[in-house]
């Protein structure tokens, strides 16, 4: 087989979940998050975007929110455990990851997370059994859509 093909078997194998990305998918995966969050889903229609709020099985509360375009611009959670930030943060996981390792490399110490890159923005606080976290998209927020509004 071709060795590019055997590649891309090899990344849908060792990262399933990447596939049903949050961050950046579409609104079909706000279900896939939840069975796999084994929690109940709730959501709310506003003007600009709509809110599907999973309440996880772990105590952990996800909010994903979804432009008009059908696009999960933003992620929102907390709760006593971070959820799966390769799940939540899908396709964006890895430029996550590098960011927090160079963060880490030239920043040693504890305290809030704070990645701002042009194409994605992370914010990670609090700790043992009360974390907070958001994450989005800049590009891909509706407009009139402020950053304060994804609590």
């Amino acid at each position: 087989m071709n060795s590019r093909i055997m590649s891309g078997i090899f990344v849908m194998l060792a990262f399933p979940f990447a596939m049903s990305a949050s961050l950046g998918g579409d609104a079909t995966s706000v279900q896939a998050d939840q069975a796999k969050m084994q929690g109940s889903l709730r959501t709310t229609s506003g003007t600009s975007y709509n809110v599907h709020e999973i309440q996880a099985s772990t105590g952990a509360t996800v909010k994903e929110y979804v432009s008009p375009a059908g696009k999960v611009f933003a992620v929102s959670w907390q709760g006593p455990f971070h959820p799966d930030l390769r799940q939540v943060l899908g396709t964006y996981f890895e430029e996550y990851a590098q960011a927090v390792q160079t963060q880490r490399a030239s920043h040693r110490g504890r305290g809030p997370l704070l990645i701002e890159q042009p194409g994605l923005v992370v914010q990670i606080s609090g700790h043992m059994r009360a974390f907070v976290g958001k994450a989005y998209v800049p590009q891909m927020m509706p407009a009139g859509v402020h950053v304060e509004d994804i609590r």
